[in-house]
């Protein structure tokens, strides 16, 4: 039982390497891009505020996800999941500037990363 639990956590933890966090940054771009075409109330400005959000909002993702265990993706964990997404999505806004986002457009964008990451594998954000 003991190696099991072992087990399990270096599988876990394991998810945490540095290649993992760099497919997830780049994901993160990518689908923020694609989110702040198609979601009225957000938007970026420039190529560096993409890349700064994407640093950010992974950063933040990363240790919500390592501290407390919740999937903070859309359909990660449901309701809890679909709220945090939208938390980090509008609190970045006040680190970077150039990512200007309202509260209804981080609603909509937390949807609209939703359904942009079911339909892609893996995890983007």
């Amino acid at each position: 039982m003991a190696d099991e639990t072992t087990r399990n956590r270096t599988n876990n933890e394991s998810n945490f390497s540095i290649g993992h966090v760099l497919m997830r940054l780049v994901g993160t771009a990518i689908v923020l891009a694609i989110t702040a075409f198609f979601t009225p109330g957000f938007r970026i400005t420039n190529l560096w505020s993409l890349i700064v959000a994407s640093i950010v909002i992974t950063a933040i993702d990363y240790l919500i996800e390592r501290f407390t265990g919740i999937d903070a993706s859309p359909f990660g964990r449901g309701v809890v999941g679909f709220i945090v997404s939208v938390a980090i999505i509008f609190f970045t806004r006040y680190i970077v500037s150039g990512f200007d986002v309202t509260l209804w457009g981080a609603i909509i964008g937390s949807v609209v990363i939703g359904i942009i990451n079911a339909l892609t594998p893996g995890r983007a954000l």
